[in-house]
């Protein structure tokens, strides 16, 4: 009998390439697409570079029809609205800076669409990510970086561990998103071309204030201050919510050289500017930490952090200090620290593990 493998399908080039490859693989293939967001308003116009609408799905219906198998919509926006956009508002009501994206992948992608799978029998789970799996002869899996630098998504999914590695299957590892797209022509799938999802899907129009400002009563909205280092107040703000660590325009305050938000306090509403040189830390202090493979790891271990999606790695050294805690001290002095982002461990091309970050160390 065939493996079965369940095929999370958002109706783009990459989740559609995936299926086709498996399928040629062996493997009797069922396409799923989740709906996630919440519905768009009557004649709102799609936005390029979005997705989850009913154009994505329909597109991604005509993909398995001409690939010739089966294939399901699942409502998880429930699950989705408590687990990923409430959290979403209430991090920027905290003074931190939500990805939404590495949520999504460990609270529904897989999570919920795991049990999905289960419900159907099928033996793995698949996406279109570019990332790596490897089993080693000791048994253990490894996730890896994907042959494609510039496509690689394995920052998303270092929450991933043993149990999981072994039943997900990530068929685009090896390629490059011209050759994904090469693929998808030569099968005549209808979205060879189609642009890529560049937005936050609940948030098609990037304005994360407003969202948040729509998802949450007008009495928890935190306004207060601009200050300097000193203390001194430079303006006043009307919510903490239109803030991140690093952040330089929109902040409303005149200086003959340019600002960056260094601190946000929640409780009082402040938020201190200062200099791009007061912005950089000599570490950070991680929580919710994850190990792809804690056996392989002593509790004081070096690794590379990237403390961004689109940042490079920096050297540094990781000290567990509790169950999902860690410090993490860089060899020099690193970039700006932005509470509520994702810090994640490598080792060369291998992931091995992360956390979100709670706050920068002291210099």
């Amino acid at each position: 009998m065939k493996p079965r493998v369940l095929v999370a399908m958002s109706g783009g080039v990459d989740s559609s390439v995936a299926a086709a490859l498996l399928r040629d693989q062996g493997y009797d293939v069922v396409g799923v697409a989740m709906r996630l967001a919440p519905e768009r308003p009557p004649g709102e116009a799609r936005r390029r570079g979005t997705c989850c609408s009913h154009d994505d799905f329909e597109d991604a219906r005509r993909v398995a029809e001409r690939l010739d198998f089966p294939f399901y919509v699942v409502d998880l926006r429930a699950d989705f609205a408590a687990r990923v956009m409430d959290n979403f508002a209430a991090e920027y009501l905290r003074g931190r800076t939500p990805n939404p994206c590495v949520m999504c992948n460990r609270e529904i992608k897989f999570d919920r669409l795991w049990q999905r799978a289960r419900a159907l029998q099928a033996d793995f789970i698949a996406t279109g990510h570019y990332a790596r799996i490897a089993a080693g002869a000791d048994g253990i899996f490894r996730l890896r970086r994907a042959a494609d630098e510039a496509k690689d998504q394995s920052y998303f999914l270092f929450s991933l561990q043993q149990r999981e590695l072994a039943r997900t299957l990530f068929p685009l590892g090896a390629m490059t998103k011209h050759e994904a797209r090469a693929r998808a022509r030569a099968l005549g799938l209808v979205n060879a071309d189609k642009p890529e999802s560049q937005e936050i899907c609940f948030v098609p129009d990037g304005n994360y204030a407003a969202h948040v400002e729509r998802a949450t009563p007008a009495d928890a909205i935190r306004a207060g201050r601009i200050v300097d280092d000193a203390g001194r107040t430079l303006a006043r703000h009307a919510g903490i919510h239109h803030f991140t660590v690093g952040q330089r325009r929109g902040l409303g305050v005149a200086s003959s050289e340019p600002l960056y938000v260094r601190a946000i306090d929640a409780a009082s509403g402040d938020v201190t500017v200062g200099t791009r040189g007061g912005l950089s830390a000599p570490g950070l202090i991680a929580k919710q930490v994850s190990l792809v493979s804690p056996q392989r790891l002593d509790y004081k271990f070096k690794a590379e952090v990237k403390i961004r999606y689109r940042n490079p790695g920096i050297p540094a050294t990781i000290e567990l200090t509790g169950t999902d805690r860690a410090e993490v001290r860089f060899v020099e002095s690193g970039p700006a620290v932005t509470p509520g982002q994702a810090c994640v461990f490598y080792r060369g091309d291998e992931v091995l593990g992360g956390g979100f970050i709670e706050q920068a160390l002291a210099g």
